[in-house]
């Protein structure tokens, strides 16, 4: 029988770093291959991020669109003049921008209540009675619906059913906007305070006592808030109130600041102001032929804005020069609000009027019962507005 010899030998060494090479090579594309995956998921992530925030832009949930108050919308606005609907209520819509939001569009009356309707049909979901006139404009957010009222107080509703969650009271009439950011509303009172209150309780976490009566509504932007008191523009840190710096405007100031590129942008007695945001320092200023009380929107570096000299005026963002204006036929105290390269707008001569933005000629027009002081809200394709005659309108199709 022949025996069997079985040897074992060490691999040589040149075989021994073949295969470490190897082993490494693999190990290498291994972790490119699961790099990859990765960066495709976080790139897949992110696109989806921007599209969350693009079709959550499209919404308007607050008076003038954003917390920085842009009254820029990038949804797509009406073409025509064609009415979807109207709802009417038991007085007039003054001062009160419709807020849309997952198809629900909510707006102050001065007949004391708030209404949730559909923002499609403007069938009526639910009102809650308060105990004096909102000429407030709701903000939306988290499924709570915050505004202020005549009463003296800033409301806090359950956006689906109207019930209550909480009210808080200040010592005068609430016109402001509530701005809501990372859980804190933000609003002004004619009792000359800025107020800082927990979006959850009602519960006031600071105050801050400005020279006059507050009739805008706050901008709220990195951090710091943007508010005018009826003779001073505001800056203040947002979370303790302190005085950043402030700027005399004389007065009387009705107007909203938009905030846009470190810029502030607002309007005092005839005059429309551009302020530097870090410094409150004068960048320009432009003078209509009338009171101003018309919040800016801006756009594209462009500044829209109406005056009570019966004009719609365009200016020049960075210099304040006139690009063009556009005479109605009354007062414009109402604010614009821009979208798709068109400037919608109403005025006390009752009318809606659509304009091209570069351009300023009038694209269409609509003529409602009496007189339009109400910003137009945009969403979805749809223009919202409310008017004198007691009636909100939606324009679309």
């Amino acid at each position: 029988m022949v025996g069997l010899s079985i040897r074992f030998e060490m691999p040589r060494k040149s075989t021994l770093i073949i295969t470490i090479a190897t082993l490494l090579t693999l190990t290498i594309i291994l972790g490119i291959g699961v790099y990859t995956i990765f960066q495709q998921q976080t790139q897949n992530d992110q696109q989806q991020n921007q599209n969350d925030q693009q079709s959550i832009a499209v919404w308007s949930y607050t008076f003038h669109h954003d917390m920085a108050r842009t009254g820029y919308s990038t949804s797509t606005g009406p073409l025509t003049n064609q009415t979807m609907w109207t709802h009417l209520t038991q007085m007039q819509i003054e001062y009160s921008s419709p807020a849309v939001v997952d198809g629900v569009a909510y707006f102050g009356s001065n007949d004391h209540r708030v209404r949730a309707v559909n923002a499609s049909t403007g069938n009526i979901i639910w009102s809650y009675l308060t105990g004096n006139s909102v000429e407030s404009s709701c903000t939306v957010s988290d499924g709570i619906v915050y505004f202020g009222s005549h009463d003296h107080n800033v409301y806090a509703l359950d956006a689906a059913k109207g019930n209550k969650v909480w009210n808080f009271t200040t010592k005068d009439e609430v016109y402001s906007t509530p701005a809501v950011v990372e859980g804190v509303v933000y609003v002004g009172s004619t009792d000359k305070n800025l107020y800082a209150i927990d979006a959850l309780t009602g519960r006031e976490i600071w105050s801050y006592k400005t020279s006059n009566s507050i009739y805008s509504s706050p901008a709220v932007v990195n951090g710091v808030i943007y508010v005018n008191s009826f003779d001073t523009a505001y800056a203040l840190n947002a979370a303790n109130g302190k005085e950043i710096w402030n700027f005399f405007a004389w007065g009387p100031i009705y107007s909203s600041s938009a905030v846009v590129n470190g810029r502030v942008y607002f309007s005092a007695s005839n005059t429309v102001y551009a302020l530097d945001a870090a410094s409150g320092k004068k960048i320009w200023n432009y003078l209509t032929g009338a009171r101003v009380e018309s919040s800016p929107a801006v756009a594209n570096n462009v500044l829209y804005i109406g005056s009570n000299d019966y004009n719609v005026y365009a200016l020049d963002a960075a210099t304040g020069n006139k690009i063009w204006n556009y005479t109605t036929g009354n007062e414009v105290n109402g604010s614009p609000t821009v979208a798709n390269d068109m400037v919608y707008i109403g005025s006390k001569d009752s009318n809606v009027y659509a304009l091209n933005a570069s351009t300023g000629s009038k694209l269409w027009s609509y003529t409602t019962g009496n007189q339009i002081e109400s910003t137009p809200s945009i969403a979805n394709g749809i223009l919202y507005i409310g008017s004198n005659d007691a009636k909100v309108y939606a324009f679309g199709s």
